[in-house]
């Protein structure tokens, strides 16, 4: 079987940044370069005909906060630390009326949900983190089918799902597998990505090293390595695209090379390569990430002439690596 290409995006705007991102001016100048840029993204994927799964933060798909305060949970997630909830955020700072361009964005939604070879999936409803501390399985539960919920409103089946932060917690696939999901991605197995170790230093510095160096070996998976007895199936990533740089154009050439590198690897050698990415991470210097997205679809399209390296959405490499089987 030739080797398969993923590209998943975390689609959550400021849901996924309130704790790290202050809606200054800049704060809001980043998310209006990203809605901006949104178009020409899906452009480009259109063009080079790649396969992607949208991780979309179910809240926005409101049009405004008067629907999102009618889409509430029962049960809020009682994170330890109440700087992790969104819910706990509006409290404090409140949406913008009558709509909020850094919270809700059914227009993109639109926008995505019209091209065929995308994928519908969800990063939870709430941005929820499965790993802190204080939240439960039930919150959880239940935040998934609020998500579940907005998204068939719209006709979208939910069958893939992306972790908030990476937090992967096997202890929560069978609320996943009960509620239809089908497809989980997973972090690579390596130390310095293992979501159930601590956060350190040493772990940014190996996870940064790693996107510029290839002493610590090529991230891509083969065929056979992946799990398949597990419902829903885990889908390893291999590398997160890390966006144009002003800062320094040595590295802006050296994570290019090792990414371009990696996929063509997988290609010849007929293995899993998985990149991620949020649509946000181009805010800074949209054109200049569109140019370097360019750039890897077309060299996909080539490898994908030469070794049959084929595009897939998460739910779509399910359905290929099961015939395997067959």
């Amino acid at each position: 079987m030739p080797g398969i290409l993923n590209i998943s995006l975390d689609f959550e705007l400021h849901w996924g940044r309130f704790d790290k991102v202050v809606l200054d001016h800049a704060g809001k100048q980043y998310f209006e370069n990203t809605r901006t840029m949104f178009p020409d993204m899906v452009e480009l994927f259109v063009k080079y005909d790649v396969h992607v799964t949208w991780a979309i933060v179910g809240m926005l798909y409101h049009k405004n906060a008067a629907a999102w305060k009618q889409h509430q949970p029962k049960n809020y997630p009682s994170y330890t630390q109440k700087k992790y909830s969104s819910y706990e955020w509006v409290r404090q700072y409140g949406l913008t009326e009558p709509s909020d361009i850094y919270h809700f964005a059914p227009e993109l939604i639109e926008l995505i949900e019209t091209v065929p070879q995308f994928e519908m999936a969800t990063h939870t409803y709430s941005h929820f983190y499965c790993k802190e501390e204080g939240q439960t399985v039930e919150q959880f539960k239940e935040d998934l089918l609020l998500a579940k919920a907005v998204a068939a409103a719209r006709g979208h089946q939910l069958r893939s799902l992306v972790f908030p932060r990476n937090q992967f917690n096997a202890a929560y696939l069978d609320v996943c597998a009960a509620l239809g999901i089908e497809t989980v991605r997973t972090n690579p197995d390596v130390w310095y990505w293992d979501a159930n170790r601590k956060e350190s230093p040493g772990k940014k510095i190996f996870r940064t090293g790693d996107a510029y160096s290839n002493l610590l070996g090529t991230k891509s998976t083969a065929m056979d390595a992946i799990e398949q007895t597990h419902t829903p199936l885990l889908l390893p990533t291999s590398r997160l695209y890390r966006a144009w740089t002003d800062k320094s154009s040595v590295l802006n050439t050296l994570k290019m090379r090792r990414l371009l590198q990696e996929m063509k690897d997988a290609a010849i050698r007929n293995r899993y390569y998985h990149l991620w990415w949020h649509p946000h991470n181009f805010g800074f210097h949209p054109k200049q990430c569109l140019q370097e997205l360019e750039t890897i679809l077309k060299t996909y399209q080539q490898l994908h002439r030469q070794y049959g390296f084929s595009s897939y959405t998460m739910i779509e490499t399910k359905e290929a690596v099961q015939s395997i089987n067959r």
